[in-house]
């Protein structure tokens, strides 16, 4: 029946016992918890995730933008006080509802003044271990990966060969797309299924095109994002960044961000001007990630649904 919760009284106590755990895991580290808003002024640009918008009846209020992550809001406490905190938090994207995704989903996001992506990894590792018991890991980076499994360098093939290559790999019909959807077709296609063995695995050093909100670096003569995302057991777990710090830098990606948008016909978003004043403000030079609860929960329960483990799911809510 459609009142009844999805999850059941297990997954719940899991994850109360998760969400405790979690708590003492930052209390043992100094990492403060915080609280920013799920309604904002802005919403992320980024074309591959549309936010929800919640209009108001106030005449002199613009709509408000239901938070994908609490990233921005983080960030400018960051800018303020500069000191290690975390969240766990809900979020919103308007999207794909089914086995492994709900439109409102739980984040845990924090950031650590002082720590690159690498030193990041580890804590995330730690992290999951302690949640999930220890687990074997293994890293990867995201130009191996392309050369192993599909025998092509990602950051210098051509994009008519990218396509040809993706479309000999998939089923596509007539998308007509950019070199970063083909880049990502690939990675989630074909090369993840191929990640499903036991354990951690973490893939770092992106293209510089899929940097979002992350640091860039040169590694022989290749620009590369400083961005990892961690896979527990084949499941995508995380996303973190050696966080951007350039304030113009970071308006020109939000304002390439919406002429993709346009694009591809979607709606332009307004930019976060909010986030830009604390870029300006200054930033520590920090790390941050964000990972998925309900997934993190899925896995320590052994289940293959995310309605298993959310009490009601979007067609309950």
């Amino acid at each position: 029946m459609a009142w009844q919760p999805s999850a059941g009284f297990e997954a719940l106590k899991k994850r109360a016992e998760l969400y405790a755990r979690i708590r003492n895991f930052f209390a043992e580290r100094a990492v403060l918890e915080v609280e920013t808003p799920l309604l904002c002024i802005a919403g992320v640009t980024d074309p591959s995730i549309e936010p929800l918008i919640v209009e108001t009846s106030r005449s002199d209020s613009a709509p408000r933008y239901l938070q994908t992550s609490p990233e921005y809001a983080m960030k400018r406490l960051l800018a303020q006080h500069r000191q290690p905190i975390f969240q766990i938090s809900k979020a919103f994207r308007d999207g794909e509802a089914g086995k492994r995704h709900n439109p409102e989903f739980t984040l845990l996001e924090w950031y650590r003044p002082g720590l690159d992506d690498r030193a990041l990894m580890d804590e995330v590792q730690e992290l999951l271990c302690l949640c999930v018991g220890e687990r074997s890991r293994k890293d990867y980076s995201y130009r191996d990966l392309f050369i192993e499994h599909l025998e092509l360098d990602p950051f210098t093939i051509q994009d008519t060969a990218l396509e040809r290559a993706a479309r000999a790999r998939l089923d596509v019909g007539d998308l007509s797309a950019d070199r970063n959807v083909w880049l990502d077709l690939l990675m989630t296609h074909v090369i993840e299924p191929r990640l499903h063995s036991p354990g951690l695995c973490f893939i770092y050093d992106y293209p510089a095109s899929q940097a979002a909100l992350a640091q860039v670096h040169e590694v022989g003569g290749v620009k590369m994002a400083r961005r990892f995302e961690c896979y527990l057991d084949g499941l995508e777990l995380a996303n973190g960044y050696l966080e951007l710090k350039d304030v113009q830098e970071q308006r020109l990606r939000f304002e390439a961000d919406n002429m993709r948008r346009d694009q591809c016909g979607q709606q332009q978003l307004p930019i976060d001007e909010h986030i830009l004043a604390a870029l300006e403000y200054g930033l520590p030079t920090c790390s941050g990630v964000a990972m998925g609860l309900d997934r993190l929960l899925m896995l320590a329960l052994g289940c293959d649904d995310i309605r298993q483990v959310v009490a009601f799911d979007w067609t309950r809510a």
